[in-house]
């Protein structure tokens, strides 16, 4: 049983979570919920117990100095809640609860099933697990990203694809199996960055994410620094590739493939889609005629509907990461 006296009843809570390792390619998932902490302040209320779940000689700890005190501090995962907007302001009242941390070493089931026991307790309807992968996509061009729900029926209602993919999967996949079996909804948004600039950080595709999340919620984020940060990455790709023909001219074969297969998207969806996201984030709440996000309220009631507690010690069989870690579909 999860104990949890220290944190306020959540208004319509979504967990939003990432995860180091595998599933984040240059660092951009994790860095978007990073800053969605630094942002709106994220209060930590729980973390995992390290021991559990991560193997030492892989993800070792830090050691660090506190006013000449050494202190260390353990790879873990970290929840924190962020509460958006309020009772009397424009911004509708949203909670948020954020999960940051490592993919962990061992027992995927039991870790998975301890993220869902927050959940319920916290009564989070729904789950979004971002995640970053390796494509062949052209850095100049903008972050395709993803949608994928975690089954048929959600996906019919938000409007998503529902994943068909094959192969290895991550922690990202295996929190989406998770969430299936506990009767969570879930979606996953990939972003996909260049194999040719893996390095992190890459702001551009942190940003990427943190639209499509927009969109995904009907909420604004405070971008802050991120916009600039993610041109500044760009020019410096470009100057990189420029000194290098036969990269600039990998570089161009992915511009002409992917403004071929973009061509029917070129169309006013895409500039009303990132208007939209100009107005929330200047007035703090979707665009008149925007429906609210009723799959995260119980409709009539004001309150949040409680979700179904994991199945403890349930067999979860291997779940796909979306459209291809590693790959695109």
């Amino acid at each position: 049983m999860i104990e949890l006296d220290g944190v306020p009843e959540l208004v319509d809570p979504v967990m939003v979570a990432a995860f180091e390792g595998w599933n984040d390619a240059g660092d951009a998932a994790s860095a978007a919920v990073a800053h969605l902490e630094r942002e709106w302040k994220g209060e930590v209320f729980a973390a995992l117990d390290a021991e559990d779940y991560y193997d030492f000689q892989v993800n070792r700890p830090q050691v660090w100095l506190d006013g000449g005190v050494r202190r260390v501090t353990w790879p873990t995962t970290r929840l924190s809640v962020v509460r958006i907007g309020s009772e009397e302001g424009p911004v509708r009242r949203r909670d948020l609860v954020l999960v940051r941390g490592i993919e962990p070493s061992m027992r995927w089931r039991s870790f998975c099933n301890e993220i869902l026991g927050f959940a319920h307790e916290l009564g989070v309807e729904m789950v979004v697990v971002l995640g970053a992968l390796l494509g062949d996509t052209p850095h100049t061009r903008p972050v395709p990203v993803t949608s994928v729900a975690s089954d048929e029926r959600l996906a019919q209602r938000l409007d998503l694809e529902e994943s068909r993919y094959e192969g290895p999967t991550g922690i990202v996949g295996i929190l989406q199996e998770a969430c299936g079996h506990a009767g969570v909804p879930a979606v996953t948004l990939w972003a996909a960055v260049p194999h040719y600039v893996a390095q992190p950080p890459n702001p551009k595709a942190s940003l990427a994410l943190l639209h499509a999340l927009e969109d995904l919620l009907g909420v604004g984020i405070p971008l802050g620094d991120l916009p600039e940060d993610a041109r500044a990455w760009q020019i410096g790709v470009d100057q990189l590739a420029a000194e290098d023909s036969e990269v600039a001219e990998y570089v161009k074969s992915l511009e002409e493939a992917r403004d071929t297969a973009d061509l029917p998207e070129a169309s006013g969806e895409a500039i009303a889609k990132e208007f939209e996201r100009y107005l929330r984030r200047r007035d703090g709440h979707p665009p008149a005629g925007d429906p609210p996000s009723s799959y995260l309220r119980d409709p009539g009631s004001g309150r949040t509907r409680p979700s179904r507690r994991p199945p403890e010690g349930g067999d979860q069989g291997p779940q796909d990461p979306g459209p291809g870690e590693g790959q695109e579909e």
